[in-house]
């Protein structure tokens, strides 16, 4: 067992309303690495990120935390938020300020403060007043992981955070993304872009047939490896 795991999995299902999804998982993700996650539309990606961040419990085996519980700053696919909701990019990034405050109390002058922080990471404190349905998709991107960040997170959960959006604006949201974790945060992605984990993904995770296929980045991204997962259904 790895001593520097934030999370593992051990002989884990995982699913929905007691139907699994995937089944006899077993991953560690270590603190500090960068795990890129692949595979077919349908093939339990979301599932599994879900669930790593506690939106979805675990059927069976155990999810651990070896290190204590950490605190994830979850970006999910940009569609599931209702961009026709009337907030401002600042508010919309403020939300993520919201699980560390008690019930009922107001938003305190260092939670702002920390999200106009978090909005100078992504490089996005130009957008605060504007409002979040009027953003660009690569733009919305930049403030759900502003979002994110102003949880103060220990892990960065990200689910198809470049779908969607030009190639220039990929590359835009995975140098942001690289840089974060080169300053030390853990992040797992979901990426259908397989060639933009190159270089920037310590690990990768191919799912395929139910099952995880899991490796060091040079290999499970070497021309060969793509091969083999892309015709057993991996992506």
């Amino acid at each position: 067992m790895n001593p520097n795991a934030l999370i593992r999995f051990s002989e884990a299902s995982i699913g929905y309303r007691g139907s699994p999804v995937l089944e006899a998982v077993n991953l560690e993700i270590t603190r500090g690495s960068f795990v890129g996650v692949l595979g077919a539309n349908g093939s339990g990606k979301s599932t599994l990120l879900k669930t790593v961040v506690g939106i979805l419990p675990v059927l069976k085996g155990r999810l651990e935390s070896p290190m204590g519980r950490p605190r994830f700053g979850y970006v999910p696919q940009r569609d599931t938020l209702d961009a026709l909701y009337p907030l401002t990019a600042f508010e919309v990034a403020l939300m993520g300020t919201h699980g560390r405050l008690a019930p009922l109390s107001f938003v305190r002058k260092e939670m702002r403060e920390r999200t106009l922080e978090a909005l100078a990471e992504v490089r996005a404190e130009g957008l605060a007043d504007r409002l979040f349905a009027e953003l660009s998709g690569g733009e919305r991107q930049r403030i759900l992981i502003a979002r994110a960040l102003a949880a103060d997170s220990d892990c960065l959960v990200l689910d198809e955070p470049v779908a969607g959006i030009d190639h220039t604006t990929v590359e835009v949201i995975m140098d942001l993304t690289s840089s974060l974790h080169r300053r030390g945060l853990t992040t797992l992605m979901v990426n259908h872009h397989i060639l933009s984990l190159r270089g920037r993904a310590d690990e990768v995770v191919w799912i395929s047939e139910h099952r995880l296929v899991c490796g060091p980045a040079d290999l499970m991204l070497s021309k060969e490896k793509i091969e083999e997962m892309l015709m057993a259904g991996g992506g």
